[in-house]
Formats: structure tokens, sequence, C-alpha cells
């Protein structure tokens, strides 16, 4: 590939259209476990009681959720490129994962104290991002987005 800007323009293109399939696939992966969260874990175990989200935080939690996947997905398909390095595609997926849980146990510890509910919300950040990942990498094999190639 040539580095002109019809072909950067390709490559943003593409990019883009990985961001908001990632986006996509972490809102329906966050709406399920959110569901999950409120109806089973939060009702039947008392600890976990702090998984249940007030609509208004719930909203801006799953809104930050969805900017987090965009901007994964964009970063997952210029990190892989066209490598088939699994440790690499997980590596993606628990350095987005693990910032976002890691802040999320900080700031739990930092205004409740407990820590078991945000393990649980660590937990569930790097689920979502796993989700993102499989459903990039078959979108990807589908011929949906394409793996960035370079501009050299």
């Amino acid at each position: 590939m040539d580095g002109s800007p019809e072909m950067t323009l390709v490559e943003r293109v593409e990019s883009v259209k990985a961001g908001l399939f990632a986006g996509l696939s972490v809102a329906i992966a966050f709406s399920i476990l959110a569901l999950i969260n409120d109806l089973i874990l939060a009702s039947q175990f008392q600890p976990l009681l702090g998984l249940q989200r007030a609509t208004t935080g719930g909203w801006l939690s799953g809104a930050i959720a969805i900017v987090a996947g965009l901007l994964f997905g964009i970063t997952y398909r210029y990190v892989v490129r066209q490598d088939q390095n699994s440790h690499l595609k997980s590596g993606a997926v628990l350095a987005f994962g693990l910032v976002r849980g890691l802040a999320q146990i900080d700031v739990g510890l930092a205004t409740q104290g407990a820590l078991l509910p945000f393990v649980v919300l660590a937990l569930e950040s790097i689920l979502l991002f796993a989700i993102a990942r499989l459903a990039l990498d078959w979108a990807m094999n589908q011929g949906w987005l394409r793996s960035f190639r370079g501009l050299s």
C-alpha cells in the first residue's frame, strides 16, 4: 500500500468501522451483563448488592463502556494488523480490561470500601473487551472489516 491520501482515508474509514463495531458489541454485552448483575447477582448474593445500578448511573456507565469499546476497536485493528499472534490479541484485551477494571476497583475502594462488587466489575470489564475482540475477529474473517495493512 502506498501512503497516498486516498489510502490513508480508506484506512481511517476501516478504523472507524472497527471502532463502531466494537462499540456496538460492547453495548450489547454491557446490557446483558447489567441485567445479569441486577437480576441475578445483586439479588442473590448480599455482598454483591452494590452491583445494582441506578438508572442514571447505569446509562452513564454504559456510555463510558461504549466509548471504551470504540477506542478498543480502533486500537485493536492497529495492534493486530495481519498477525495471528494470540498473545498479542489477548494482550490488547487485558490492557484495556485491566485499565478499566483496576480504575473501577480503585474508585470503589475509595468511595465504598467494599472490594468484591468492584472485583466483579473488573472481571466484567475484561469480559467486555474479550467479547469485542471475538466480534472484531469474526467481522474480519467475514470480510466486513479489514485488518490494518500499513501505509508504507
